[in-house]
């Protein structure tokens, strides 16, 4: 069993239509109006179906108040990583603290290629992954002399200076799968960011995945805990017929998200379906019951190691 003891938060997994951007904008309003800690919108800078993630953060961090936004996670071969830290650090200044940066690799290389990326194979997209992540650090480190210098393979900036410095610290949140980016992962992520429909065999893939990221926190100096495990899941419904692990009665709900806290250490789920009406009974319903569960129970096991 594994707990790494981080707060729950819970939140949505929204796809950006753009045929309905109100319909969307009403999603991440919702969210903030119940009482969500997360609306995170998913990036396919690819797809004309869907409105530009960047844009669309900074246009619903304008139109909520309390709610933390991220992407689901950004497309980072189409998004040069000094410019991107730039942005973040002023999404999250301008929205008073409430900027997550949620980062991927890149798996649709055709498309990227066709919005005038680079095409790079899956080993060499870890890597470039690897130096945006410190020329994005680098960025934001405001209080180091002098500028940034990171020379890789995939990623230059040399002499570009730092700043500006985000309102709070930024969590980055990798959506991982395979082994190199789950390493990855463990060595320099804040997150590990799936989604569970994507896992192999389900929740029963978590603990061998969790290893992974825990071997690789360890080895690069690091705890275990310094990595939240958050989760996406698309297949959700309240009706009785409906299917997955959050699927049915609240009640059913509340067991799995618990067990996937105290037993899979994970700590922040997001949930996908765009439905106003989900969303405003997963605040209602779910989340509060979750939290005084698991806080009762680590209580209990403090009390009683």
């Amino acid at each position: 069993m594994t707990d790494y003891g981080h707060e729950l938060l819970f939140g949505t997994f929204v796809t950006p239509r753009s045929r309905d951007p109100q319909r969307v904008l009403e999603l991440a309003v919702t969210a903030d109006r119940v009482g969500l800690d997360l609306v995170t919108f998913q990036d396919h800078p690819y797809q004309p179906a869907l409105l530009d993630t960047w844009t669309l953060l900074a246009y619903a961090a304008a139109r909520t108040e309390h709610v933390h936004l991220s992407g689901n996670v950004l497309n980072l071969p189409l998004r040069p990583p000094a410019v991107l830290a730039r942005a973040a650090a002023s999404l999250d200044i301008l929205s008073g603290g409430r900027f997550e940066l949620g980062l991927g690799a890149g798996a649709f290389w055709e498309g990227v290629a066709a919005m005038g990326g680079r095409r790079l194979t899956a080993g060499q997209g870890v890597e470039a992954l690897r130096e945006g992540i410190e020329i994005i650090r680098e960025i934001w480190d405001a209080g180091q002399p002098g500028g940034v210098r990171v020379d890789g393979d995939y990623y230059r900036s040399v002499g570009a200076k730092r700043g500006p410095q985000p309102a709070h610290d930024i969590g980055i949140w990798l959506g991982a799968y395979k082994p190199k980016m789950l390493a990855l992962t463990g060595a320099v992520a804040d997150g590990w960011l799936p989604t569970i429909e994507y896992l192999e065999d389900g929740t029963a893939s978590l603990p061998a995945l969790n290893a992974r990221i825990d071997d690789a926190a360890v080895a690069a100096g690091r705890s275990p805990s310094d990595v939240r495990r958050l989760l996406n899941i698309m297949n959700v419904g309240f009706d009785s017929t409906a299917g997955g692990i959050l699927g049915g009665p609240p009640a059913r709900w509340i067991d799995n998200l618990v067990d996937l806290a105290l037993t899979h250490g994970i700590t922040a789920v997001l949930i996908g379906g765009d439905d106003v009406a989900t969303t405003e009974r997963f605040a209602a319903e779910v989340a509060p019951a979750v939290r005084e569960t698991v806080a009762s129970e680590r209580a209990r096991r403090l009390s009683h190691p």
